[in-house]
C-alpha cells in the first residue's frame, strides 16, 4: 500500500459507520485515525451529549468546526467526521480544500437499526429516531452528494466499503 497524499475525510449520517470503517481503512493504509467526535470530547472535557445539554447545538458546531480545522492541518490521516459536520459551509470548504471527502451512504433502515443500539445521539432524544433520521437525510442528502466520492455502506462488516475506498484512492492517484 502506498503513502497517503491527503487526508481522507469520511462524511455521512450518524450511524453510517464512519468511525468503525475509518479505523479499518487507517489500519490498511498504515496511517493515523482521528475521530472528530472523540477529539471534540477531549477538547471540551465532556461528552457530546453534555455539550449539547449545557451549551446547545450552536456551541457544539462551533467547537466541531475548530477541531476539524485543526485536524485537517495534521499529516494525512483518516478522519471520521460527525453527521452534521459536512453540512456546515465552512467545515465543508475546509474539507474540500485539505482532504478527499468520502460519503458513506447507508440506507435509512440500516441507520435506524444502528442508532437505536445506543442512546448517545443528542439529535435523536426528542422523538422517533426513524422520523428524525428520515428528515435529516432529506435535508442533508444533496450536501453529502458534494463529497468527492460516494461509497455505498452496508449492514455488516466494512470490508467491501474499505476495498471500494482503497480502489478509489488508487484510481485518483491519492497514494504515492
Amino acid at each position: 500500500m502506498g503513502r497517503l497524499k491527503r487526508t481522507v475525510a469520511l462524511v455521512g449520517m450518524m450511524g453510517a459507520g464512519k468511525s468503525s470503517l475509518g479505523r479499518r481503512l487507517a489500519a490498511k493504509l498504515d496511517v493515523p485515525f482521528r475521530d472528530a467526535d472523540g477529539e471534540i470530547e477531549a477538547a471540551a472535557g465532556c461528552s457530546i451529549t453534555e455539550i449539547f445539554d449545557r451549551y446547545g447545538e450552536t456551541a457544539f458546531r462551533d467547537c466541531e468546526r475548530k477541531v476539524i480545522a485543526r485536524l485537517l492541518g495534521e499529516q494525512p490521516h483518516v478522519l471520521a467526521t460527525g453527521g452534521g459536520a459536512f453540512i456546515d459551509d465552512d467545515t465543508r470548504a475546509r474539507i474540500k480544500d485539505a482532504a478527499l471527502s468520502v460519503w458513506i451512504n447507508v440506507p435509512l433502515e440500516v441507520l435506524v437499526a444502528r442508532v437505536k443500539r445506543r442512546d448517545t445521539r443528542p439529535l435523536l432524544r426528542n422523538g422517533d429516531a426513524k422520523e428524525i433520521l428520515s428528515q435529516l437525510f432529506r435535508e442533508r442528502e444533496a450536501v453529502y452528494g458534494e463529497a468527492d466520492l460516494a461509497v455505498p455502506g452496508e449492514d455488516g462488516p466494512h470490508g467491501a466499503s474499505v476495498e471500494r475506498i482503497l480502489a478509489a484512492l488508487n484510481e485518483r492517484e491519492m497514494l504515492e
